[in-house]
């Protein structure tokens, strides 16, 4: 068996899982602006420890962070054009009422959601506690979950999204501390 068809079963598997009462719920788990309160959240509790000059310099890295991401997904889309499990119709999988783009090689929802997680978490790690990183690290889980539930990605896509983010995540911290350290050791 090739890992192209593990990817697929797989997906059939979980696609398989859901059911008609549980599709408005992923929906919704789905959306990105659903989660406007839990980023209005953070931003608040990262200006409370660092006030407004760090969080401004924080979010700047966290636009640069998910420019990047998503930028780098959209070449790979395009570069590979694998086409999503949604717009596969021999798959057979739940119909759900929802929109389904063209390519999905590999996903930007994971692959921004854990890089934007990674980098707070590195950056708050201090601030915190950890129950508030594992929170985080469960909405990821979630967050791309969803995609896989509703049949806009397969598995392969959730995985490469999420290593892609993790390590962008990285690179993008190792530079904002470097530019932090010359930048506020100035002032």
């Amino acid at each position: 068996m090739t890992l192209e068809e593990i990817d697929i079963q797989l997906l059939v598997y979980l696609n398989s899982l859901g059911s008609e009462f549980w599709d408005p719920l992923w929906i919704v788990l789905t959306n990105k602006l659903t989660y406007i309160p839990l980023f209005i959240f953070i931003i608040f509790k990262v200006y409370q420890r660092f006030g407004v000059k760090q969080t401004l310099f924080i979010l700047f890295f966290i636009a640069l962070l998910i420019l990047f991401t998503d930028q780098f997904t959209n070449f790979f889309k395009n570069s590979f054009q694998r086409l999503r499990p949604c717009r596969m119709e021999y798959l057979n999988l739940r119909q759900i009422d929802i929109y389904c783009g063209k390519y999905g090689f590999f996903s930007a929802h994971a692959s921004n959601s854990i890089a934007v997680t990674l980098f707070v978490i590195k950056v708050i790690r201090e601030k915190f506690t950890s129950i508030f990183s594992i929170i985080l690290i469960i909405w990821v889980l979630i967050f791309s979950y969803s995609r896989m539930y509703l049949g806009l990605h397969y598995p392969i896509d959730i995985l490469f999204g999420l290593l892609f983010g993790v390590f962008s995540s990285s690179i993008f911290y190792a530079i904002s501390l470097r530019i932090k350290n010359y930048f506020f050791d100035k002032i």
